[in-house]
């Protein structure tokens, strides 16, 4: 299955509640900093989808859901879903996007349970300023940070691996809105709701993620096909237009350092018919 593909059969869930997040996040009576897209998923790669649905569902929490004919999971408002990818594709270290991360309140008793439940830990508890982290790897090669922060439990960030992390987020910021700020005043990032998307800084640009362990992520519009024009006027370019599936609309970019993103949003309301006029009759004498 390959992820060009399978999209128009895997997308066709929650656009009803896409634009009711949607309009929350641009209500008129919020800041002009306010984000005026969502995000909306992670797309990674698994051997073994409905392995992985589990996997997560079973070490880091969330509901099973369903996307098309398809098991997915769903964590707060964001939904993840799996490509079908061939054994050898690469892990998400080394790419532009370096690792996603889950908060939860208690990360010691966390990884004691994923240790139980033969879990892969790549280092244990590390703190850097008021921060208390660890990480561990999915079975399909996913970098997975795990954070102790008591505004969110859940999924709660993607990490972009940048040269030049503020050049990177005012990026998104022109694309989805927000501003940029800093994650427990250390590290910059910009908040989607409860979603964190963080720069770390590198030395040297990363591979782009399309076809690794993490794809793609995603954000959603109201209208996808206003939001397009918009971007293409601030210079953003489509690696594939704006097209019709399962009652939605999609399009896809890449952003510079290498993330490929999905765009979400709404079906195209249709055209109202032009009411038939109606045929004037003979005058009678």
């Amino acid at each position: 299955m390959t992820s060009t593909t399978s999209l128009p059969r895997l997308l066709g869930l929650s656009l009803v509640s896409l634009l009711a997040l949607a309009s929350r996040s641009v209500a008129a009576d919020e800041p002009a900093s306010a984000p005026r897209a969502i995000f909306h998923h992670v797309h990674l790669t698994s051997t073994d989808p409905k392995a992985a649905v589990d996997w997560y569902l079973k070490n880091l929490g969330g509901k099973l859901t369903k996307v098309g004919p398809f098991d997915a999971v769903l964590d707060g408002s964001t939904s993840f879903l799996f490509f079908k990818g061939k054994p050898g594709f690469a892990s998400s270290v080394g790419s532009s996007c370096d690792h996603i991360g889950y908060s939860y309140p208690d990360i010691a008793a966390k990884l004691k349970e994923l240790e139980a439940a033969k879990v892969e830990i790549v280092s244990g508890i590390e703190q850097e300023g008021t921060i208390r982290y660890a990480f561990i790897k999915d079975p399909w090669g996913t970098l997975i940070e795990l954070v102790e922060d008591p505004q969110v439990t859940g999924f709660h960030h993607i990490h972009l691996a940048t040269p030049d992390p503020e050049q990177a987020l005012a990026w998104y910021v022109g694309a989805f809105g927000g501003q940029i700020e800093r994650y427990a005043g250390l590290i910059p990032g910009v908040r989607y709701g409860n979603v964190w998307v963080l720069a770390k800084k590198v030395d040297e640009a990363r591979a782009p993620t399309k076809g690794r362990a993490i794809d793609h992520v995603s954000w959603g519009f109201q209208d996808l096909d206003a939001a397009a024009v918009e971007l293409k006027a601030h210079g953003i370019k489509f690696d594939s237009e704006p097209i019709s599936f399962g009652g939605g609309r999609i399009a896809f970019i890449q952003s510079p350092e290498g993330v490929r993103i999905e765009l979400v949003g709404p079906g195209k309301k249709p055209e109202p018919k032009p009411e038939a006029k109606a045929e004037a009759k003979p005058e009678t004498k």
